[in-house]
Parts: structure tokens; sequence; C-alpha cells
């Protein structure tokens, strides 16, 4: 198998950590989202999470040709990919009310949350892409479930300073 692929599709091995190495790859995304933001703001994060998806795709590809299981549980680029969607609505708007990455905690918090149930649960769309039995499947499920947690993360967001405050 690819050595690069494998490095890739597992996020540095991440994905061979027991239990749940779903979540592990979630929780790896953070630092990793953060680190990017860091370095180049909303627009690096932007375009990272779009280079993530394509590149995850092809790490998928490459591990699963001729292997029977479509998706295994050690792959976890795809959980990066929709950690990071989930993220965009949290990140944006600590871009344009000129804040440190860290100031809105809890919208990463609600994103990291929403996005596992969203994953986890695999409703609608979600499930519909993960029963592709294929690579694309594989990455486009967790970017639904990071699209579902996103608008999750803006009802929350909404919900909090227009009704709370």
């Amino acid at each position: 198998m690819n050595a690069l692929a494998r490095l890739i599709g597992t996020v540095f091995y991440v994905g061979h950590m027991r239990p749940a190495p779903g979540t592990w790859g979630s929780f790896a995304a953070l630092p990793l989202a953060y680190l990017l933001y860091q370095l180049g703001g909303f627009w690096l994060f932007l375009i990272a999470t779009i280079a993530v998806f394509f590149v995850g795709w092809w790490a998928t590809i490459e591990m699963t040709k001729g292997a029977e299981d479509h998706d295994p549980s050690e792959i976890v680029v795809d959980e990066v990919a929709g950690q990071w969607i989930a993220l965009l609505p949290v990140l944006h708007g600590t871009w344009m009310l000129d804040l440190g990455a860290l100031a809105l905690l809890p919208g990463w918090v609600a994103a990291f949350v929403l996005f596992r149930a969203f994953d986890i649960t695999k409703p609608w769309l979600v499930g519909w892409a993960d029963r592709r039995d294929d690579a694309l499947g594989v990455m486009l499920d967790d970017v639904i479930a990071g699209i579902f947690a996103g608008l999750g993360v803006l009802a929350l967001a909404a919900l909090f300073h227009l009704v709370i405050m």
C-alpha cells in the first residue's frame, strides 16, 4: 500500500487509536485547524479544508483499492474534512470580528459535538452518502455531516446572540 496514502488517510496514524478512531480523528482535527488558522487566517483554513477533501479522497481510493471494506475504521481523514467544515462558521466569525481563534470556544465545542452526532447517527443524506460503498461516499458522508453540524452551529449562535443576549 502507498505509504503516503496511509499517512494521509490515517492522519499521521491517529486512525489506529482505539476505541472510536473516528472520534480521535475528529479530535485531532481541532489543533490542526487552530494551527492553520494561526498561520494564515480564515482563507488558509478554507483552502486547506477544500484540499483535505480532495487529498483525502485520493488517499481513501489508494487505501481501499482491492479491499472488501470500503470504509475501514483507520481511515479518519474524512473526519478531519467534516470537522473542518463544521468549524467554518466559527472561524469565519472570529475572522470577521477580528478575534483570536479561540474567542468563540463554545462554537468549537458545538462544532465538535454536532459533527460527531451527525457522523455517528448518519441521518438522511449522511446515511445516503455512507451507503455509496466507495471512496467518494467515505468522504461525502463526513462532508454532509460537517455541513449539518455547521448549520447547527449557526443556529445555536443565532439562538444565543439573538434570543439569550
